[in-house]
């Protein structure tokens, strides 16, 4: 295998995929499938061109090149990054062993559905967002969304060849369901609850390129650990791309943070909602939309199907290499959060290797408080009180220990009726929803940009923010 890709191909890819004419043939075939789902779910918004970047390369140094493309000529691909000859499984029972170049058969199924379900994260966003750029904010945004919607796209293709190239039949099926399930449909929705959520304005792009793209950065991580090498290193690419999503998503509320901090000192007054900017209680709602429906990816508290793909080797921990434990875990234990026996929130301990979800779903809570800490910088810096935060672990829970209860933002727990009274102060309420998108106008015009967002302080690769980034028909 090569770093480069070969773009002299059909399909640009560094798997040498020329040398295998019954799996390029297969992939050949699908990828007319793929074009028609772009252009019938994909952006909606008609372009002549947009400055992308394409990937090239896996190495370190100019993986990516960077000019204006026709988004229906976009050359999605296939790219693994580089193979370590001597990479040996890193946890559970096989620890030690010769990393897995083939699937086992013993593993087939529990490892297709890993890969199936992550595939079905990818187009999914994409659907979610088709029609955002009627409304963008400015050329730079705009060019940043189609960004994102080209490398989802290019991370559906990385699952496909996954499952074109290991699983046979099954997995070309498979391959084929990805594109038959759409965002929000009431005959075949996607897989995860938080992908079926619409992403109706700008402010909810940011949240959920902030907040569950993040998600997809620890469950990438977790599966650049496993034992079966050609996962491994697809995940492993797919992160290098996934920082920009989460780039756009934590700049973009700074900005929308910011501008609203100016609107505020300008007119003396927390009471933003008349004067074209978005009250900093309306992005705290939309904080806590997103975060919760995002904490719900992690699945419940305890698994023991993780457990096992733990012990199997398939699927590891986030930064598994850095753990300072034996790697099995067969007698280490965990607190997990747990409602008691008499309904109290609260902590229980468990096997470790059953509270996996946990594990890892803090590494999450970790980084997203990162997020918070600099959008509060942008307050204090200000000189004004008022601060963002992360809602209490229990708030809007629909999967895991807390789904029958109903919990506040600080953790206290309600009765049903005072949450239903209650809620409309912590969730976007249709108002809250229909204001924000009365903000949503669009601003196609070169170096201009919408009154409710601060321009970015950088361009894209080294451009300046009035830069071509979109040509429009």
């Amino acid at each position: 295998m090569t770093t480069a890709a070969d773009y002299t191909e059909k399909i640009p890819n560094n798997v040498s995929l020329h040398e295998d004419r019954r799996l390029q043939r297969a992939l050949e075939s699908w990828q007319p499938n793929f074009l028609t789902w772009w252009q019938t779910m994909g952006p909606t918004l008609p372009t002549q061109d947009v400055y992308l970047r394409t990937a090239v390369n896996v190495g370190r140094e100019g993986w990516a090149q960077f000019g204006h493309v026709p988004m229906p000529e976009y050359r999605w691909g296939i790219f693994l990054a580089e193979r370590d000859p001597g990479r040996r499984v890193g946890f559970g029972e096989h620890k030690g062993e010769p990393v897995w170049a083939k699937v086992p058969g013993e593993y087939r199924s529990e490892l297709q559905r890993l890969i199936v379900i992550q595939g079905d994260t990818e187009p999914a966003s994409v659907e979610q967002q088709r029609n955002l750029g009627a409304t963008a904010p400015s050329l730079y945004d705009l060019r940043n969304l189609f960004q994102v919607n080209v490398e989802e796209g290019r991370h559906l293709w990385a699952m496909v060849y996954l499952l074109h190239a290991y699983f046979g039949r099954e997995g070309r099926e498979e391959a084929e369901e990805l594109l038959h399930r759409n965002s929000g449909s009431e005959d075949s929705p996607r897989i995860l609850g938080a992908f079926n959520e619409e992403t109706p304005d700008w402010l909810s792009f940011y949240m959920f390129t902030y907040f569950t793209d993040r998600d997809g950065k620890y469950q990438l991580g977790t599966l650049k650990e496993s034992a079966f090498d050609p996962l491994s290193r697809t995940c492993e690419f797919m992160l290098k791309e996934e920082a920009h999503h989460m780039m756009v998503g934590t700049t973009g509320i700074d900005r929308v943070v910011q501008r609203t901090v100016e609107v505020m000192r300008e007119h003396d007054t927390d009471d933003v909602a008349g004067l074209g900017a978005i009250p900093l209680t309306v992005i705290q709602k939309y904080l806590n939309f997103h975060y919760s429906v995002s904490l719900d990816l992690f699945g419940g508290e305890t698994s023991t199907n993780v457990a096992n793909y733990y012990t199997a080797g398939l699927k590891g921990r986030w930064l598994e290499d850095r753990r300072k434990d034996d790697h099995q875990l067969t007698s280490d234990s965990i607190m997990v959060d747990s409602l008691s026996e008499d309904g109290q929130i609260g902590q229980t301990e468990v096997l470790a290797l059953v509270g996996l979800n946990t594990d890892l779903r803090r590494e999450y809570i970790s980084d997203c408080e990162g997020g918070v800490k600099r959008w509060n910088r942008i307050l204090d810096e200000a000189g004004l009180k008022q601060r963002l935060k992360l809602p209490h672990i229990a708030f809007n829970r629909k999967v895991g220990a807390f789904a029958g209860i109903e919990a506040s933002p600080d953790g206290e727990q309600l009765p049903a009726q005072e949450w239903q009274r209650r809620s409309r102060d912590w969730l976007p309420t249709d108002v809250d929803k229909t204001y924000v998108r009365s903000l949503m106008q669009p601003v196609h015009e070169r170096g201009k940009i919408a009154a409710w967002i601060a321009p970015p302080r950088n361009g894209i690769n080294g451009q300046p923010f009035d830069y071509d980034y979109v040509h429009l028909i």
